[in-house]
């Protein structure tokens, strides 16, 4: 599952550059504008071996690779006890599916 595949289509918002006397108007696609609203915000991101880790959302790349910071992993998702892992890079591949989470405190 691509993370195209989790994000929402929303109105495409446009960004004015000005460079001398001209300006230019740049478009970003409706996923880059979700992924960019998610920054700095807790991801709960459950994988495919049933593992849930939580943390903040850092980055992501074209192969849907993401890094989180202050992350917590739990066994499950009725699992209460976490084990603190910290900066992680979760395989774009083993990701199930990805939520916004604001339950959890990251350190």
């Amino acid at each position: 599952m691509s993370l195209t595949d989790e994000l929402s289509t929303s109105p495409v918002d446009g960004l004015n550059i000005s460079c001398g006397n001209e300006e230019v108007q740049v478009v970003e696609a409706p996923e880059k504008i979700k992924l960019r609203s998610w920054l700095n915000k807790n991801l709960r991101i459950e994988m495919s071996d049933g593992r849930i880790l939580v943390g903040a959302f850092l980055c992501t790349d074209r192969d849907s690779n993401i890094i989180l910071s202050s992350c917590a992993e739990f066994l499950n998702s009725s699992s209460e006890e976490a084990r603190i892992l910290g900066l992680v890079m979760i395989p774009g591949r083993h990701i199930v599916s990805i939520h916004v989470d604001n339950s959890y405190e990251t350190m």
